[in-house]
């Protein structure tokens, strides 16, 4: 059976956000473990194979060292709830992180256990324990249950939606096929969009520069909201985004969000909740 069926988004009844609002606005941010030695994501695959690597492993590093600091100040200032994908492995690895988005009230997302290993070969019985321990994993160090998941490298198995279903989650952010919400065949389990398009680690690999990106964002915006229904998703990696020659663009796009009389500046979770309330 497939995970989703076609449905052309006009053939849809309108989703109406909180407040007559006509774009559901979430930052997604990956907040994520490399393990020490083993091929991850790598900005030159020159050395990738290399172990140390120090040439990619200190450019990732950068990110929970240095760049989310500097992403947290703009979200302050921009007084916008994270939607923290995070890895299992960070609450024991980073755990000043999740003080300061627990102090924030964020909403947390299963992210894996680490980006350096891809959830996927796993039969059901082993993916149902690696699964359960993830999520419980981050619901101790949070105090808060992950109620959506997004795979590392956006992987899934092909149970994996069943399997969170099982322990209480309810969306997924791997399939960014669709500007809405939409059920899956799974019970009770809906897809949540995500970007890959908008995505800061794939956009600036492109050669995209930073006043680009936030004419991308407000393209973004303009477009879904003359739509109506729609949501705009952010993806930003702390290593990417937090460098110090992009974050006054980050600074810039979010501004621009925050001005907007029709944006929902809100939570992957808050999303989910309001269409699975009959918003859909």
């Amino acid at each position: 059976m497939a995970l989703f069926d076609y449905s052309p988004i006009i053939e849809r009844p309108v989703i109406t956000w909180p407040g007559g609002k006509k774009v559901a606005v979430y930052v997604g941010l990956n907040i994520e473990h490399f393990l020490f030695g083993r091929p991850s994501t790598s900005i030159w695959p020159g050395t990738a194979d290399l172990v140390p690597d120090a040439l990619n492993h200190g450019w990732r590093d950068y990110g929970a060292r240095v760049g989310i600091w500097r992403v947290i100040d703009i979200l302050d200032r921009r007084r916008i709830r994270a939607s923290a994908l995070v890895n299992s492995s960070v609450v024991d690895h980073y755990p000043q992180i999740i003080a300061a988005g627990r102090a924030r009230d964020w909403a947390w997302l299963a992210h894996g256990r680490t980006n350096s290993v891809l959830h996927t070969g796993f039969s059901r019985d082993e993916e149902r324990r690696e699964l359960g321990e993830i999520v419980d994993t981050i619901a101790a160090g949070t105090g808060r249950r992950p109620r959506g998941w997004m795979g590392p490298g956006l992987t899934e198995t092909a149970h994996t939606p069943e399997l969170l279903a099982e322990l209480g989650l309810d969306y997924v952010l791997d399939w960014t096929n669709d500007d809405q919400p939409y059920p899956l065949t799974v019970p009770g389990m809906i897809s949540v969009p995500y970007t890959v398009e908008l995505n800061d680690l794939l956009v600036f690999a492109r050669g995209v520069t930073g006043p680009d990106y936030v004419r991308m964002v407000e393209d973004q915006y303009e477009q879904l909201c003359a739509e109506g229904g729609r949501v705009l998703a952010l993806a930003l990696h702390p290593f990417v985004i937090g460098q110090a020659f992009r974050a006054k663009y980050l600074d810039q796009a979010l501004e621009f969000l925050a001005a907007q009389p029709d944006a929902w500046l809100t939570t992957s979770d808050d999303i989910a909740a309001h269409y699975l309330g009959g918003a859909g």
